[in-house]
């Protein structure tokens, strides 16, 4: 099948997005990437790449037609509005005038971890090759928005309330990696049927568990290691995390390793010095291919949200990297992510919020044995093996892929 992903954020950055469309090729399938150039999380370009281009290139196994964006820079506010919205009239402009329709496109898949208006060039692709698009939402709007205090405007609110309904219903599925997303999605207008569930899945590089050495410049404390990876952002509670640091900040034998970067990182690191936290290290951004390593040198993989009725909804693409990682799991989190840690046995879960609740949950899980901090870490990795795994995720894709295209060929013949 030949597919069309329409994607803000694409390799070198680094997104779910990449590993999809490997394992799309991987099955037989011929794919077409346009996306922006990356500038994520940084807000800087990357390395050879910039407004200049390079407009195309081939990489995981698939075309990549790269549009001019503005980068996001480092502030939020109207950069990264610029940002969004300069990757939607210039993606557009690719649908109309970068992309023919004897390229044969049967079906578009979007990708959609944040900002909604990633819709705008699927919809025009839609009609422009009259085939159906597949938008997997992973990040709800309006609803985030409020969540992270980005918009408080009620007009600006509602404005954005027609602009999600605009695109849903020129979505031919709506797939969701939570469902929990369902009761919002509905919201919209959307019908029912045109719902399917569509989780995240570990990457490939976590799911031959063995022993692997850290990478060299990697400064790991001796003791028992919690590590953080991921996103440093405002959804991820860190005053919270700094917070049950603190409690144990007399505890010399627990260490908090923070891999990652994002807008709330120099706050982090700021309060920690402030603090005169010994305990907290920041290994900054580490490449894909390191994390595995990563993983296995630590006793424990953190996962933390705000508490906030979204986020509540949300299940992190994380976890089922850090789920099929086999170690245990420390949440701090509420609704679907506590819910599934808990089916799960894979861990040890609290409110969101409750950064003595978390305190407390690192100093229980420092006191059981190795072989129950083991058997968590087993339980973990075969519920990722029975529901997670990355062939039964895209197992369901493709039957969704055929039945789209099949569905969307028998409406154009009635």
């Amino acid at each position: 099948m030949k597919i069309l992903v329409i994607t803000q954020y694409f390799f070198p950055e680094n997104f779910r997005v990449n590993d999809l469309v490997e394992g799309l090729v991987a099955r037989g399938h011929q794919v077409t990437v346009l996306t922006g150039q990356p500038n994520y999380p940084k807000g800087t370009f990357f390395e050879g790449y910039g407004w200049k281009g390079p407009r195309e290139e081939t990489l995981c196994g698939a075309r990549v037609i790269r549009t001019r964006l503005l980068p996001r820079g480092k502030g939020g506010g109207l950069a990264l509005v610029a940002n969004y919205f300069s990757f939607v009239l210039l993606a557009c402009f690719g649908v109309l005038f970068r992309l023919k329709k004897a390229d044969g496109f049967e079906a578009v898949f979007v990708f959609e971890p944040s900002p909604i208006t990633v819709g705008l060039p699927a919809a025009l692709a839609r009609k422009r090759f009259r085939i159906p698009v597949l938008f997997w939402v992973l990040d709800l709007w309006p609803e985030s928005l409020v969540a992270v205090g980005a918009v408080r405007s009620k007009r600006i609110l509602s404005a954005v309330d027609v602009l999600v309904r605009w695109i849903y219903a020129r979505s031919d599925r709506i797939l969701v990696p939570s469902r929990a997303f369902v009761p919002q999605i509905l919201r919209h207008g959307v019908p029912g049927e045109k719902i399917a569930f569509f989780p995240n899945w570990g990457e490939p590089v976590f799911e031959d568990v063995k022993p692997m050495e850290a990478p060299p410049d990697a400064a790991w404390p001796d003791g028992f290691r919690v590590l953080f990876a991921g996103n440093i952002g405002a959804a991820q509670d860190f005053p919270a995390v700094v917070e049950a640091a603190t409690h144990l900040k007399d505890r010399g034998d627990i260490h908090w390793v923070i891999v990652g970067d994002g807008r709330m990182r120099a706050w982090a690191k700021d309060e920690v010095a402030r603090r005169g936290l010994q305990t907290v290290h920041f290994l900054g951004q580490r490449p894909l291919e390191e994390m595995p390593a990563l993983f296995q040198k630590a006793d424990a993989l953190l996962l933390s949200l705000k508490a906030d009725p979204v986020f509540s909804l949300t299940i992190p693409g994380k976890l089922q990297s850090y789920l099929a990682s086999g170690k245990p799991i420390l949440a701090m989190v509420e609704g679907e992510a506590a819910r599934l840690v808990g089916e799960s046995r894979a861990g040890l879960a609290c409110p969101a919020g409750d950064s003595a609740g978390l305190a407390a949950a690192v100093k229980h899980l420092v006191g059981q044995s190795a072989a129950e901090r083991a058997r968590m870490g087993e339980d973990g990795r075969r519920y990722f093996e029975k529901h997670f795994a990355r062939d039964v995720v895209l197992d369901s894709l493709d039957a969704m892929l055929a039945e789209a295209v099949r569905t969307c060929k028998m409406n154009r013949h009635e």
